[in-house]
């Protein structure tokens, strides 16, 4: 069974006013994601990645077809278990880390663990696991604003770790970062693939980060162009 199906899913925006004409930003996806792939979703400015990206992982509902995770039908959720199951479930990677500056890293990445009830030496427990396996762990107890933008990445990327989430879904996670931190963020991703086994889902405009993806979906004015596999970068390196 794939971790995640997008079940012909369309986005209209200002549909629901009856004297607005609606904007069309998504036309009729469908693609299923099976455990430990990488999908890279690319396509031009406009051409509804990032939309597609916000439904797969529940932030925005679609108007039409339907979203599932794990078996689980977004669509029949109301707000409140949907924001439960996004927690659980799903890690989330913005282009801008959303790390709180008053807390420490492993403070930082143990939040959705705390919004749980877990208690606090097994948050920290987590939270530094989790570090390590972003290769973070001696930052642990440094602050945001003493760490370089690749490294708060990291610790990001550890957040959306912590849970233990079925799926990784990155929305433009090099967009803030220079060449050599995009290439370790995309780095780290692969062998979180490769080791690990983690699912994910990135959503870039940048050609080279999809390139290292194990399966790249173009898409243009809404719908996808093309859905094509390839051989995982790190590993052809390894063989």
């Amino acid at each position: 069974m794939a971790v995640l199906a997008a079940e012909h899913i369309s986005k209209t925006f200002g549909s629901e006013i009856a004297s607005a004409v609606g904007v069309q930003a998504v036309r009729d996806v469908a693609f299923t994601v099976e455990q430990g792939t990488f999908l890279a979703i690319t396509g031009a400015s406009g051409s509804g990645k990032s939309t597609v990206l916000h439904m797969l992982g529940g932030i925005t509902r679609p108007t039409e077809g339907r979203v599932v995770l794990e078996g689980v039908d977004l669509a029949g959720l109301d707000d409140e278990q949907l924001a439960l199951l996004r927690r659980r479930r799903i890690g989330f990677v913005f282009q801008r880390y959303n790390l709180l500056p008053e807390l420490s890293l492993a403070e930082n990445v143990a939040l959705p663990l705390e919004l749980d009830g877990t208690s606090r030496s097994a948050c920290r427990d987590a939270a530094v696991a989790a570090l390590e396996q972003v290769g973070m762990s001696h930052r642990a107890d440094h602050r945001p604003d003493s760490v370089s933008g690749g490294e708060q990445q990291r610790a990001a990327i550890a957040r959306a770790l912590v849970t233990r989430p079925a799926i990784l879904l990155a929305d433009e996670p090099t967009g803030a970062l220079d060449t050599a931190n995009s290439e370790n963020v995309i780095q780290l991703l692969q062998k979180l693939v490769l080791d690990d086994n983690q699912t994910v889902v990135l959503v870039t405009h940048d050609s080279s980060v999809a390139d290292a993806a194990t399966r790249v979906i173009r898409m243009r004015d809404g719908r996808i162009e093309s859905d094509t596999p390839r051989p995982h970068a790190a590993e052809v390196a390894r063989s």
